[in-house]
């Protein structure tokens, strides 16, 4: 079936959730064609060949680097009409999240939002699968109507890259600055990390490390790691990490590779954040701690002891490899 894929970028280069995305297009069958808002790489766009896609149409107009929900899902209608897309694909992230139920409602299309796996075909109609009840359960969902909708939860499905390059070419749409209503005063971005909803590598940390000042312990692990750092909700709440770190049911919903959990109770809140993780490490010195029920390894002892040892413990395996 023809797809249409919606491309999210930073600093013009795609975010590893767009071409998460990307493959599931492609993987879910049909010419897929990419849709990009905004000043973008040219050179990384060519790049998304590698990723299925044919071609990629662009928006490079000035107001398209400012998001604004109403006006994305205006252009992408008018996108998906031209490539005669029966299925439009994207990432289940903020951007996501703003755009797609007023695209669904635009197009009269049906719409699965944080698809874990591959649509299957029964005809015209695709069934597609997503997580429920915080992750407790599965549910299939079945899309009858002409054009479909699917979110991709990020970090559920293997990038996949082969060869390829695709043709990059400007998309001629009639949205401009009047169907911009939203005003940017200021945007403020963490570059220096991943950022949590992408990142495979997650060091997250609770009430059990006692106070800010003996945050470095965690920091220095997720450095000999790569991985990016969190925190449950009581540390942002009390000002010892940035609300951006909290993961939970009210914070942010990962799903990286790994999970380390460090002073971290377990509470059902938290777990509705993070119990999608491929892999959970638990560290507590509360063998009785709820956290130790889902994890996958689990060290009971102080974390002031403990992390250090396999901080050192991963700089030499590190430094052994090269």
């Amino acid at each position: 079936m023809p797809t249409l894929v919606y491309i999210d970028h930073q600093n013009g280069t795609p975010k590893k959730s767009s071409l998460e995305a990307a493959t599931y297009a492609a993987q879910a069958g049909g010419n897929v064609t990419a849709l990009v808002l905004g000043t973008a790489d040219r050179a990384a766009l060519e790049s998304l060949g590698a990723y299925g896609v044919s071609r990629v149409w662009t928006v490079s107009k000035p107001e398209f680097d400012q998001f604004d929900a109403a006006a994305y899902a205006k252009v992408i209608a008018e996108a998906a009409t031209a490539a005669g897309a029966d299925l439009i694909v994207c990432s289940h992230n903020s951007t996501g999240k703003a755009f797609a139920p007023r695209l669904s409602a635009r197009l009269k299309a049906g719409l699965v939002t944080g698809a874990i796996a591959l649509p299957q075909q029964d005809g015209t109609a695709i069934t597609v699968r997503k997580s429920v009840f915080s992750g407790k359960a599965f549910a299939d969902y079945r899309l009858e109507t002409p054009i479909k909708i699917i979110s991709v939860n990020p970090n559920s499905l293997q990038v996949s890259k082969g060869s390829g390059t695709a043709t990059v070419e400007e998309f001629a749409t009639s949205v401009g600055t009047a169907d911009f209503k939203v005003k940017v005063l200021e945007t403020k971005k963490l570059s220096e990390k991943t950022p949590l909803p992408e990142a495979e590598l997650v060091v997250s940390a609770g009430r059990g490390m006692k106070g800010p000042e003996n945050w470095g312990l965690v920091e220095d692990l997720a450095a000999a790691l790569g991985a990016t750092t969190a925190c449950s909700r009581p540390v942002a709440d009390v000002g010892w990490r940035p609300h951006h770190e909290h993961v939970g049911q009210t914070g942010i919903t990962i799903r990286p590779n790994l999970y380390i959990a460090i002073g971290i109770s377990g509470a059902i809140q938290h777990l509705a954040g993070v119990n999608n993780s491929k892999v959970i490490v638990v560290i507590n010195k509360d063998a009785e701690a709820p956290f130790f029920k889902v994890a996958d390894y689990g060290i009971i002892g102080d974390a002031f002891d403990v992390l250090p040892a396999i901080t050192e413990a991963v700089k030499k395996f590190k430094a052994e490899q090269h």
